[in-house]
Order: structure tokens, then C-alpha cells, then sequence
């Protein structure tokens, strides 16, 4: 199970909150937001069908693990939603110290590395360590246009002397990466047509790399099928992502456009990260669907419970009244050690009851426990939320214009157009 309690967002605890008027008043406009997102699921919203269509695919990445039992080590070239899934959910659901394993303990399994910056020490350190002719690379890039990662792609293909060493995750039929794939004989996995980047985790994106760590991936998927039903309802009070996107929209209205997630488990800090890119990437607009500048959005904050008690949480009491707290927390937990399980569900209670006693908006997410369904969840209900969120702001949460424009940019950049160097010319007096 997974609940959401919101009691902390309402005026009945928070004499700044959220009135229960408010949310009837927007059930016409709830209802027509779920009726909509439905109406587009098979027609350009696939990853809402990602939890029942891929049982073929499953079957092919398991098959395929078998088959590459041999290899030590499994790193993935990607970046953003390329990488942030594989990073938040193996975080989340194998040993906090995987890789540090010894291999009996892995059950054979492989290292897992997530190389998702360019940062020439990150990719460099990790070659020292590792035997590149034992490893399998897995290159990310659903338009094969991705720089960074085509760029890393580029020198470990100097490296291999065996195309074995690298399998592929693109699109099935365009782009760079695919063209190379099949000249060179690389085994691909395919992205669909109509899930973007972001929204990927459930894809081989992020099935495959786990796969070889163990994570049981179908148990991921009946998971998010299960939170699906339970988010077909147009009824706020049944379906949590609507309510979810419901506080939100009222939160930002009323000036908080920010919302910190705070896990209350160190085996979901990742999540936040990957939160932090759907949630910031989906509804961060300059325009909406009828073309008007709107700039909207919330930025999401990247906290963690006990940790951030001791730093962030000064700011989030007694700081402006522009956040919303979102709390992540668990019944139970993978390993117990003297009695912290309890001592970390009580720091999360009192972090609760400190804020609401400052008028601090809050909300709290609950596991049961933290295994590969209530993670299936979990993602899932993000997911959805969003598409709900850009409902009620009337924005497209499927594209990333301010994303592209960089990528344009750098492009640029890297052949030195003249128009462009002009345009980032320095003023020496501004250099101290």
C-alpha cells in the first residue's frame, strides 16, 4: 500500500493552508483532467500503458541477462532521464552498497556504474578500475543526437574489441545511434515512439540495467498497473495523483512554488533527484497551450530525512512562506540496527508536527515497505501527478523547449559559430 495524507496542507492544521472548498470547487475541473489525460493514452501518452504492454520486452532483457552472465562489470552511458531512474530505483531496492559486494554476495551479478556527466575524472577514474573487455556498456540516447553521451559512446568504442561490449536503448527506427547499431551488429533495446525521457524508467531505459542487478523488474511493473486502476478514478478523494496535483496547483496559486521532497530513508534519496527532473522539466513552461507567456512552475528542493534536519529544515520553519514539504516515509524498513527504525520515524513525525506548529504546509507519502512493487507505485503516481499538474496550468508536460535550446547552443558552440561566441562575449570590467 501507498497513502497519502494531506492533512498538513489544510486549514484545519495549518491556518495558511488550503480551505476543503477549494478542492470541490476544481472537482469539474479534476474530472476533465483525468478524462483528458485518458482520452490520450494510446494515442501519444504510451508510458500510461507501459505497466501491462511488456511482457515480450521483459522476457527478451531477462533472456538476455542470462546470456551475459560473464560479464563484471554494467555501465550505462546516459544522462538525465537516460540515467536518473537506473540511479534513483537501484538505490532504492538493492544493497546500499551494491558494488561494494563481494561477487558471492551479488549472487554473480554485475557492478553497476551510471556515467551521466561529462566530467572527463568521472569516465577517466572509472576506466582505471574497471576491465572494459568484462563489461557490458549500455548506450542511452533515444535520438542518438544526445552530445554528451554519444561523445563517452564514441571512446569506449576506441576501447572494445568485441561489439558484444555494448548494447544499445534507442528508437526503433530514427536517429544516429540506431544507424550505428545496425552497422555494427550492437543487440538494442527500444524506447517507444511516444514516452519521452523523463518518463522512460519504465522502459528498458531503466528494466534493463536493473535487470541485471537483480531488481525484479515485473514486480516494478504490476506495481505501477496496480497505482494505474487505482488513479483511473475522476474522484479527488480516490485518486491520489489527482489529489496530489490538486494541492499542488492551489499551493502554487497562492505563491509556494516550491516543493521539497523529503524522504525519510536513505534508500529513496535518489528518488528525489529523479522527481526533481520530472517535476521541474514537465512544468517549468514560458507558454501555454493557446501560445500565452506564462511562466510557470515549481522548483523542487532535493532534502533528505534525518540528514537535512540539520541544515534545510532552519530555512523550511522560519524561512519565506513559498515552500510545500513533501514527506516520504516507511512502516518498515529492509534491516533493522539497536532501535533506529524507530528513532527515524519519530524524527519524521516531529519534523511534521514542528512545521505544521509553523504554519508550514506539508504533506506525507507512506509505504508499507520499500520493495519493487510500492517503487512501481510510487514512480507511476509521480508520473501521473504531473500529467494532472499541467492539466490545470494548460501546459504541455511532454516537451522541454528550454532543454533543447541548450543542446542547440552547445552544438553551436562546439563549431564555433561566430553569431553565437558574440553573443557570450564577456565584459572585462564585469571579471574581477
Amino acid at each position: 500500500m501507498i497513502t497519502l495524507d494531506y492533512n498538513n496542507m489544510m486549514t484545519e492544521f495549518v491556518t495558511n493552508g488550503i480551505k476543503e472548498e477549494a478542492l470541490h470547487a476544481l472537482s469539474n475541473i479534476a474530472e476533465k483532467a483525468v478524462l483528458n489525460i485518458e482520452a490520450r493514452r494510446k494515442k501519444d501518452l504510451e508510458f500510461l500503458e507501459l505497466p501491462y504492454n511488456q511482457n515480450d520486452i521483459i522476457n527478451d532483457i531477462l533472456k538476455y541477462r542470462d546470456e551475459m552472465k560473464h560479464i563484471e562489470t554494467y555501465v550505462v552511458l546516459g544522462i538525465g532521464g537516460s540515467a536518473l531512474g537506473t540511479i534513483a530505483l537501484q538505490n532504492a531496492l538493492n544493497h546500499p552498497y551494491y558494488n561494494e559486494l563481494r561477487e558471492e554476495a551479488r549472487c554473480g551479478l554485475p557492478k553497476l556504474y551510471v556515467i551521466d556527466n561529462v566530467d572527463p575524472e568521472i569516465l577517466a577514474s572509472l576506466l582505471e578500475i574497471i576491465d572494459v573487455d568484462k563489461s557490458l556498456f549500455n548506450v542511452i540516447s533515444k535520438s542518438g543526437e544526445t552530445i554528451e553521451t554519444m561523445s563517452q559512446f564514441k571512446e569506449i568504442k576506441k576501447l572494445l574489441k568485441n561489439s558484444e561490449n555494448i548494447v544499445c536503448t534507442t528508437d526503433k527506427e530514427n536517429g544516429s545511434l540506431i544507424e550505428i547499431a545496425k552497422e555494427e551488429g550492437y543487440k538494442c533495446f527500444y524506447i517507444p515512439r511516444n514516452v519521452g525521457g523523463r518518463f522512460s524508467v519504465l522502459t528498458p531505459v531503466s528494466l534493463l540495467p536493473l535487470a541485471f542487478c537483480g531488481v525484479d523488474i515485473k514486480a516494478l511493473l504490476e506495481g505501477a498497473a496496480l497505482m494505474d486502476e487505482q488513479c483511473k478514478s475522476t474522484n479527488i478523494s480516490e485518486n491520489p495523483a489527482l489529489a496530489f496535483a490538486v494541492l499542488n496547483y492551489l499551493s502554487m496559486k497562492a505563491g509556494k512554488n516550491i516543493i521539497a521532497m523529503m524522504p525519510y530513508a536513505n534508500s529513496l534519496k535518489y528518488i528525489s533527484d529523479w522527481f526533481a527532473q520530472l517535476w521541474a522539466e514537465s512544468l517549468g513552461k514560458k507558454f501555454d497551450r493557446n501560445g500565452n507567456t506564462v511562466h510557470v512552475g515549481s522548483t523542487p528542493i532535493k532534502t533528505l530525512g534525518v540528514t537535512d534536519q540539520h541544515s534545510m529544515l532552519q530555512l523550511f520553519s522560519e524561512g519565506p512562506y513559498d515552500k510545500i514539504i513533501v514527506f516520504i516515509g516507511s512502516k518498515k524498513y529492509r534491516k533493522e540496527f539497536a532501535d533506529h527504525s524507530n528513532l527515524i520515524q519519530i524524527e519524521q513525525a516531529a519534523t511534521q508536527y514542528a512545521l505544521s506548529t509553523a504554519e508550514r504546509q506539508n504533506m506525507t507519502i507512506t509505504l508499507d515497505e520499500i520493495n519493487e512493487q510500492s517503487i512501481g507505485k510510487l514512480i507511476h503516481f509521480f508520473q501521473i501527478a504531473v500529467a494532472y499538474t499541467a492539466e490545470f496550468l494548460n501546459i504541455n508536460a511532454f516537451d522541454q523547449p528550454g532543454v533543447e535550446e541548450t543542446k542547440k547552443m552547445t552544438y553551436a558552440l562546439l563549431h564555433e559559430k561566430e553569431e553565437v561566441l558574440n553573443r557570450v562575449k564577456k565584459k572585462e570590467r564585469y571579471v574581477i
